[in-house]
């Protein structure tokens, strides 16, 4: 068996087996709590609307903090590649590194002391920074593993250094870039669980719910749909992986 045939073969499994995985998970974790003899404080929290809520919440605060993170990431990583700006390149990875290395709880907590709020925003910002550095230090690995002699055979027709950026530069660190968008966002869809720590929502409403109250179902059935969220966006970032990159390099 050749390699890009096993190759192939793995992704056919990822691309079907991973979603099925994910339905059976998602679909029997849900039948197994909303079919159980629920005392009145667990229909409370274990009831199809609330529990869709929470879902949508933690979808919010994931699609947000991926929207924040390409706006500041992209533009960044391109601008610490421009021979003006390389000597920045150290400080900014810098602090980023400061974000991923430090506890998604920590930052939390510190910007909640420093704004004395609550709310969606308080759970958002300090989870964007954490989630920063995978897509920063792949755009700039990507730009710069593009190959000068076609940069410089660009220039010889005249191409501007903008253009080159759009039409050869960034088409061709888009494998490099999603890479990092999908670490980002499965950053983003796990960390989103401590959110409810200054009242932004999410499914980690439940895991806090059912631990306080020693309530194995409400514990359990936000464990598992977090489980089954972080799945999906690996799933649909392998999904974007395959088929958003240039063609000539899928």
């Amino acid at each position: 068996m050749t390699t890009a045939t096993a190759q192939d073969r793995a992704w056919r499994l990822t691309a079907i087996g991973q979603p099925i995985i994910i339905i059976a998970l998602a679909v029997g974790v849900l039948w197994w709590a909303f079919s159980r003899d629920l005392t009145a404080t667990q229909k409370a929290t274990v009831n199809g609307p609330y529990v869709w809520k929470l879902i949508v919440e933690h979808l919010e605060i994931t699609l947000t903090v991926t929207i924040i993170v390409l706006a500041v990431a992209i533009p960044l990583g391109v601008l610490l590649t421009r021979k003006r700006f390389r000597w920045l390149s150290p400080l900014v990875i810098g602090i980023a590194n400061i974000g991923q290395a430090a506890p998604a709880i920590g930052l939390l907590v510190l910007f909640f002391l420093a704004t004395a709020s609550i709310g969606f925003w308080i759970g958002v910002a300090p989870l964007a920074f954490y989630s920063l550095l995978p897509v920063l230090r792949n755009t700039m690995l990507g730009l710069r593993e593009v190959d000068p002699t076609i940069i410089d055979a660009a220039r010889g027709q005249g191409m501007s250094a903008g253009r080159i950026l759009w039409k050869i530069e960034l088409p061709l660190a888009v494998p490099f870039i999603l890479a990092g968008l999908r670490t980002s966002l499965v950053l983003a869809v796990g960390t989103a669980t401590l959110a409810f720590l200054v009242n932004a929502g999410g499914l980690g409403i439940l895991i806090d719910t059912g631990y306080k109250l020693r309530d194995n179902v409400t514990l359990i059935l936000g464990s598992v749909l977090a489980v089954c969220l972080a799945l999906t966006v690996d799933w649909l970032g392998a999904l974007a992986e395959r088929y958003l990159g240039p063609k000539g390099l899928r």
